[in-house]
Protein backbone atom coordinates (compact mmCIF):
# COMPACT_ATOMS: atom_id res chain seq x y z
CA UNK A 1 0.00 0.00 0.00
CA UNK A 2 0.98 3.17 -1.08
CA UNK A 3 1.87 5.66 2.40
CA UNK A 4 2.28 8.68 0.59
CA UNK A 5 -0.20 11.75 1.50
CA UNK A 6 -0.15 13.50 -2.43
CA UNK A 7 -0.89 16.79 -2.17
CA UNK A 8 -3.25 18.73 -4.48
CA UNK A 9 -2.11 19.71 -7.41
CA UNK A 10 -1.43 23.27 -8.38
CA UNK A 11 -3.42 25.17 -11.26
CA UNK A 12 -0.42 24.47 -13.85
CA UNK A 13 -0.97 20.59 -13.59
CA UNK A 14 -4.83 20.87 -14.96
CA UNK A 15 -7.30 22.60 -17.26
CA UNK A 16 -9.27 25.50 -15.51
CA UNK A 17 -12.22 23.88 -15.48
CA UNK A 18 -11.25 21.07 -13.49
CA UNK A 19 -10.55 23.74 -10.50
CA UNK A 20 -13.95 23.69 -9.82
CA UNK A 21 -13.60 19.94 -8.56
CA UNK A 22 -9.95 19.94 -7.22
CA UNK A 23 -11.06 22.66 -4.90
CA UNK A 24 -13.95 20.45 -3.36
CA UNK A 25 -11.24 17.82 -2.12
CA UNK A 26 -10.37 18.80 1.41
CA UNK A 27 -7.06 17.98 3.00
CA UNK A 28 -3.62 16.72 1.97
CA UNK A 29 -4.00 13.16 1.04
CA UNK A 30 -5.76 12.19 -1.88
CA UNK A 31 -5.99 8.39 -1.29
CA UNK A 32 -7.17 8.94 2.53
CA UNK A 33 -10.13 11.35 0.99
CA UNK A 34 -11.10 8.99 -1.89
CA UNK A 35 -11.30 5.77 1.08
CA UNK A 36 -12.91 8.24 3.50
CA UNK A 37 -15.54 9.09 -0.27
CA UNK A 38 -16.29 5.52 -0.76
CA UNK A 39 -17.68 4.87 2.47
CA UNK A 40 -19.41 8.10 2.81
CA UNK A 41 -21.05 7.59 -0.99
CA UNK A 42 -22.26 4.13 -0.13
CA UNK A 43 -24.18 4.55 2.79
CA UNK A 44 -25.86 7.87 1.63
CA UNK A 45 -27.03 6.08 -1.42
CA UNK A 46 -27.44 2.80 0.38
CA UNK A 47 -30.15 4.69 2.58
CA UNK A 48 -32.23 5.18 -0.31
CA UNK A 49 -34.82 2.67 -1.27
CA UNK A 50 -34.95 1.10 -4.62
CA UNK A 51 -37.74 3.83 -5.88
CA UNK A 52 -35.34 6.45 -5.24
CA UNK A 53 -33.06 5.38 -8.21
CA UNK A 54 -35.31 6.83 -10.94
CA UNK A 55 -36.22 9.99 -9.20
CA UNK A 56 -35.06 13.04 -11.23
CA UNK A 57 -35.57 16.61 -9.77
CA UNK A 58 -36.97 17.96 -13.31
CA UNK A 59 -38.30 16.10 -16.18
CA UNK A 60 -35.08 16.42 -18.24
CA UNK A 61 -32.01 15.99 -16.07
CA UNK A 62 -30.49 12.77 -15.11
CA UNK A 63 -32.00 9.71 -12.59
CA UNK A 64 -30.41 9.05 -9.10
CA UNK A 65 -29.66 5.76 -11.23
CA UNK A 66 -28.06 7.69 -14.20
CA UNK A 67 -25.87 10.20 -12.09
CA UNK A 68 -24.31 7.18 -9.91
CA UNK A 69 -24.05 5.62 -13.73
CA UNK A 70 -22.08 8.61 -15.11
CA UNK A 71 -19.88 8.90 -11.85
CA UNK A 72 -19.16 5.49 -12.51
CA UNK A 73 -18.18 6.00 -16.25
CA UNK A 74 -16.01 8.77 -15.67
CA UNK A 75 -14.38 7.85 -12.78
CA UNK A 76 -13.02 4.59 -15.30
CA UNK A 77 -12.27 7.01 -17.66
CA UNK A 78 -10.29 8.98 -15.90
CA UNK A 79 -8.38 6.29 -13.78
CA UNK A 80 -7.79 5.30 -17.32
CA UNK A 81 -6.37 8.25 -18.57
CA UNK A 82 -4.26 7.62 -14.82
CA UNK A 83 -3.05 5.14 -15.71
CA UNK A 84 -1.80 5.80 -19.04
CA UNK A 85 -0.20 8.68 -18.23
CA UNK A 86 1.66 6.92 -15.20
CA UNK A 87 2.92 4.44 -17.39
CA UNK A 88 4.46 7.10 -19.20
CA UNK A 89 2.23 6.91 -22.30
CA UNK A 90 2.58 9.91 -24.04
CA UNK A 91 -0.12 9.17 -26.59
CA UNK A 92 -2.72 11.78 -26.51
CA UNK A 93 -5.95 10.70 -24.66
CA UNK A 94 -9.35 11.47 -26.65
CA UNK A 95 -12.17 13.16 -24.90
CA UNK A 96 -15.53 11.09 -24.10
CA UNK A 97 -19.30 12.71 -24.36
CA UNK A 98 -21.15 12.36 -21.45
CA UNK A 99 -24.21 12.57 -22.24
CA UNK A 100 -23.85 10.42 -25.14
CA UNK A 101 -22.33 7.75 -22.38
CA UNK A 102 -25.62 8.20 -19.97
CA UNK A 103 -27.64 7.70 -23.09
CA UNK A 104 -26.44 5.10 -23.80
CA UNK A 105 -25.51 3.14 -20.88
CA UNK A 106 -27.79 0.65 -19.58
CA UNK A 107 -28.61 2.33 -15.74
CA UNK A 108 -32.26 3.15 -16.15
CA UNK A 109 -32.61 -0.98 -16.48
CA UNK A 110 -30.77 -1.61 -13.50
CA UNK A 111 -31.36 -1.90 -9.79
CA UNK A 112 -30.18 1.16 -7.37
CA UNK A 113 -28.34 -1.70 -5.11
CA UNK A 114 -26.95 -3.28 -8.00
CA UNK A 115 -25.35 0.46 -8.78
CA UNK A 116 -24.09 1.02 -5.68
CA UNK A 117 -22.19 -2.43 -5.27
CA UNK A 118 -20.86 -1.28 -8.81
CA UNK A 119 -19.66 2.08 -7.87
CA UNK A 120 -17.72 0.41 -4.43
CA UNK A 121 -16.35 -1.88 -7.17
CA UNK A 122 -15.29 0.85 -9.47
CA UNK A 123 -13.54 3.02 -6.46
CA UNK A 124 -12.10 0.38 -5.33
CA UNK A 125 -10.61 -0.23 -8.23
CA UNK A 126 -9.49 2.93 -8.42
CA UNK A 127 -7.44 3.26 -5.06
CA UNK A 128 -5.72 -0.28 -5.86
CA UNK A 129 -3.60 1.55 -9.06
CA UNK A 130 -3.44 4.74 -7.14
CA UNK A 131 -1.87 3.08 -4.00
CA UNK A 132 0.38 1.13 -6.63
CA UNK A 133 1.74 4.42 -8.18
CA UNK A 134 5.53 5.00 -6.79
CA UNK A 135 5.67 8.92 -5.69
CA UNK A 136 7.55 10.02 -9.05
CA UNK A 137 4.82 9.21 -10.70
CA UNK A 138 1.57 11.23 -9.50
CA UNK A 139 3.68 14.78 -11.21
CA UNK A 140 3.99 12.95 -14.10
CA UNK A 141 2.36 14.49 -17.26
CA UNK A 142 0.21 13.44 -20.00
CA UNK A 143 -2.37 15.02 -22.58
CA UNK A 144 -5.68 14.32 -22.05
CA UNK A 145 -8.54 15.59 -23.87
CA UNK A 146 -6.37 18.47 -25.85
CA UNK A 147 -4.90 19.34 -22.28
CA UNK A 148 -2.01 18.73 -20.45
CA UNK A 149 -2.85 16.80 -16.97
CA UNK A 150 -0.88 15.24 -14.07
CA UNK A 151 -2.12 11.99 -12.53
CA UNK A 152 -2.43 13.91 -9.13
CA UNK A 153 -4.51 16.04 -11.13
CA UNK A 154 -6.84 13.44 -12.03
CA UNK A 155 -7.15 11.48 -8.88
CA UNK A 156 -8.45 15.12 -7.60
CA UNK A 157 -10.73 15.60 -10.34
CA UNK A 158 -12.52 12.44 -9.58
CA UNK A 159 -13.23 12.91 -5.95
CA UNK A 160 -14.03 16.42 -6.52
CA UNK A 161 -15.98 15.52 -9.70
CA UNK A 162 -17.82 12.94 -7.43
CA UNK A 163 -18.31 15.50 -4.36
CA UNK A 164 -19.91 17.58 -6.91
CA UNK A 165 -22.36 14.88 -8.03
CA UNK A 166 -23.37 14.04 -4.36
CA UNK A 167 -23.89 17.38 -2.99
CA UNK A 168 -26.52 17.51 -6.52
CA UNK A 169 -28.15 14.22 -5.10
CA UNK A 170 -28.57 15.86 -1.62
CA UNK A 171 -29.69 19.28 -2.83
CA UNK A 172 -31.73 18.53 -5.70
CA UNK A 173 -33.02 14.53 -5.33
CA UNK A 174 -33.14 14.33 -1.76
CA UNK A 175 -33.49 17.88 0.05
CA UNK A 176 -36.07 17.88 2.41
Amino acid sequence: MNSLAISPPPPNEYAPYYGRYISLVAGDDILAALETQARETHAFLSARGEADGNLRYAPEKWSVKQVLGHICDTERVFAYRALRIARADQTPIEGFAQDDYVRNGPFAEGRLADMIAEYSSVRAATLSLLRGLNADVWTRRGVANKTEVSVRAIAYIIAGHELHHRQILREKYFAS
